[in-house]
């Protein structure tokens, strides 16, 4: 899927004048980040959309399979049927479900029109079980009833504080909800507020959390959030330029269901720190506590483990 997606964008600049592109794409960094909360679209026209899928669709993608792909370790046994993708613009969520679990129909919900006929335009042929559908995005917002999968990354941020509520109570009322948000202190809070009010609306958190109580975290001191790969295209460097082949995405999230779904004993927190006989885990424990824990040579197969484990794995 991920090379599905790099070659439906290649070519989506063509006609497009760089300095225009580089342009829109500083415009939207900025939205995405949650510096200018709006009720209007973000993506106003063709130019935005091209440049913003250009240059964010592949982290976006990245960042939301890795929150799934972490949330379905979880439930093994269930995969969705139906997926609605609140605020997914081009759909880069909706590339990330389909390449995470396979047989279900997606509806891509935005306001901004051209967002939704140029994520048409890249998935034909690709996401065939997929529609593009034009709303509003906040108060008033509601999901199908028997909806198994609501998706909504990179969205809440660009939204005004009563919007934000309503879309996540909105997303609260389908069988399981995964929140991917931009992994900075701002992005961190926005999970958090949104962590409470999806306890509150009865769900259980799954990941990343071990626990569905309040979070060890003090805000302020630390946040909560992660890291996805992303391979660099020539396209990308065409329009925001950088010479390493790869960028690290940051991101925070939380994925909860309405079903009964066992979180991990642990997660890691923190990239493992290796020494000379160890390896060093920053985790986040199933009894509301932040610890540090060594694996040493001693603990045998679990310390193969250790070397091997990354930020944001399970831990047990």
């Amino acid at each position: 899927m991920h090379e599905e997606l790099r070659a439906a964008l290649a070519g989506l600049l063509d006609g497009l004048p760089p300095k225009q592109a580089a342009q829109a794409v500083d415009r939207l960094i900025a939205n995405y980040r949650g510096r200018t909360p709006t009720d209007a679209p973000v993506l106003r026209d063709r130019a935005d959309v091209a440049a913003y899928a250009a240059y964010r669709m592949p982290a976006t993608f990245e960042a939301v399979r890795a929150a799934l792909t972490a949330f379905a370790a979880r439930i093994p046994e269930w995969s969705p049927a139906t997926h609605v993708d609140i605020g997914g613009g081009t759909g880069a969520a909706t590339w990330a479900t389909a390449a995470t679990w396979e047989g279900h129909h997606s509806t891509v919900l935005d306001w901004a029109q051209p967002a939704l006929d140029l994520g048409r335009e890249l998935a034909e042929g690709i996401l065939p079980d997929t529609r593009w559908q034009r709303g509003t995005i906040g108060e008033g917002l509601t999901v199908p009833p028997g909806t198994d999968l609501v998706t909504v990354s990179y969205v809440l941020g660009e939204l005004r504080p009563e919007d934000r509520h309503a879309v996540v109570a909105a997303a609260a009322t389908a069988q399981a909800v995964v929140l991917i948000e931009p992994g900075t202190p701002d992005g961190y809070l926005r999970i958090r507020e949104a962590r409470t009010q999806l306890i509150d609306a009865g769900l259980r958190i799954v990941a990343p959390c071990p626990h569905s109580d309040t979070c060890p975290i003090v805000p302020g001191e630390d946040w909560c959030h992660f890291a996805a790969r992303v391979s660099r295209s020539s396209l990308h460097r065409q329009v925001k330029g950088g010479s390493l082949p790869y960028e690290d995405e940051k991101f925070s999230y939380v994925a909860a269901t309405a079903f009964d779904a066992t979180p991990a004993p642990a997660r890691i927190v923190r990239k493992p720190q290796l020494r000379k006989g160890q390896v060093l885990l920053d985790l986040c424990t199933a009894h509301e506590a932040l610890q540090r824990t060594t694996v040493t040579k001693r603990h045998g197969a679990q310390y193969r483990e250790a070397r091997d484990a990354s930020w944001g794995d399970d831990w047990s």
